[in-house]
């Protein structure tokens, strides 16, 4: 079997997402089940090397999970010809220059969402990774949920007819702090510190509507935050000035015609539903409801004729109506296979879509909701000619 290494510099994976998704569920699991085969035979096998600010901190992070190389000098990691690929995981407001400098260093970047809080420096990076002619990517990890796969599948077997809507519904209570420790942390409840629902979930919401739905085309939307005071992990109580809660409606660009989308958003609600996220897409021919994991699906000849009646009990329990979509296949973690995607495109040239561009596209629309939200009006997205 031929083994062929590739070194990857890995910013910011000190982090609750950067450790577990991307270092230990992602590269590390590809390196243990002996690399990504290639089209010729070749098992293509990661080589990480981490990064960052703290020096005990990642030697406590490297060592605990078998990485043998770890450095505080960023600028010495990318200097080195061995390693080809950088990527960040680190808050969204170093990004843009951290990028920057990997570029000029001539690596390949693959980088978490959103790629910066700016449209305009969005767009900057694309260009700037395109004109450099490396090969570059952004994180899309929802797209590749069970539950959105279905959904999807669904979706190009023609299932719904034509798609008229979409509901959304994303969230749990995030505690304040007080009396008990909140389980996100406090720098997504300060603005000042790049956090805020709309900047968070937008980004996400923009190319799961693209690619499992049709293209986003406009927006309204109302950001608000609900709680002001919250408690930080030293105990202090701060002032809240991100929003906690987005409200949004989308118009989708579909092949029948204008689909509507309207998806809450929200850190400060109880869940009583199937998943702390989960979206209906309605069609004249039938109807599927995704979480994380399961879809369910209701075609027009199993859907029932409820009579509304509010002088007795609704005789109806209308969860019996719904089938589940089986898996028929297995399902590997969204980030590896995200992960393998993108080593194959390094590798070998092989397809990939999701690169800074569709970044930039959702910088865009995280943008045109704050521009909605604060002057209560609807929001058209513009072609970023990228």
């Amino acid at each position: 079997m031929k083994k062929q290494r590739i070194g990857i510099i890995m910013h910011g994976v000190t982090g609750r997402m950067g450790m577990n998704q991307h270092l230990i569920r992602s590269v590390l699991a590809i390196r243990e089940q002996g690399g990504v085969v290639l089209a010729d035979g070749t098992h293509l096998v990661p080589d990480p090397i981490i990064v960052g600010r703290n020096a005990d901190k990642i030697e406590a992070l490297a060592k605990a999970h078998g990485v043998e190389r770890f450095t505080t000098d960023l600028e010495a990691a990318l200097a080195n010809p061995d390693d080809t690929i950088f990527f960040d995981a680190a808050s969204t407001q170093m990004r843009p220059g951290l990028l920057r400098q990997a570029i000029d260093a001539g690596k390949h970047v693959y980088s978490e969402k959103p790629v910066s809080e700016g449209l305009e420096e969005a767009v900057e990076i694309a260009r700037h990774a395109k004109a450099k002619g490396v090969k570059n990517g952004i994180v899309h990890d929802k797209l590749d949920l069970p539950g959105l796969l279905k959904l999807k599948r669904l979706r190009d077997s023609g299932f719904f007819g034509k798609i008229l809507s979409v509901k959304g519904e994303f969230g749990y209570w995030v505690f304040e702090g007080d009396w008990m420790p909140a389980q996100r942390p406090s720098w997504n409840y300060r603005a000042e510190d790049g956090g805020g629902m709309i900047s968070d979930m937008l980004c996400h919401w923009r190319y799961v509507l693209d690619n499992v739905v049709a293209p986003v085309k406009s927006v309204s939307c109302l950001g608000f935050t609900h709680i002001d005071k919250r408690v930080d992990e030293a105990g202090k109580q701060y002032r809240a000035t991100a929003d906690d809660a987005a409200y949004a409606t989308f118009l989708l660009d579909g092949p029948d015609g204008e689909i509507v989308a309207h998806i809450n958003s929200s850190w400060c609600t109880r869940v009583r539903r199937d998943d702390l996220v989960t979206f209906q897409v309605d069609g004249t021919h039938g109807s599927a409801v995704a979480g994380l994991h399961k879809c369910y699906s209701q075609h027009r000849v199993n859907t029932p004729k409820p009579v509304w009646n509010p002088d007795m009990p609704q005789p109806l329990d209308f969860y019996d109506d719904w089938e589940e979509v089986p898996d028929n296949t297995v399902f590997d973690n969204g980030f590896k296979v995200q992960w393998e995607q993108f080593l194959r495109h390094v590798a070998e040239d092989a397809p990939w879509h999701y690169t800074l561009a569709e970044g930039a596209k959702g910088v865009q629309l995280a943008q045109a909701g704050y521009q909605s939200s604060k002057e209560r009006r609807w929001i058209d997205l513009e072609d970023l000619g990228l």
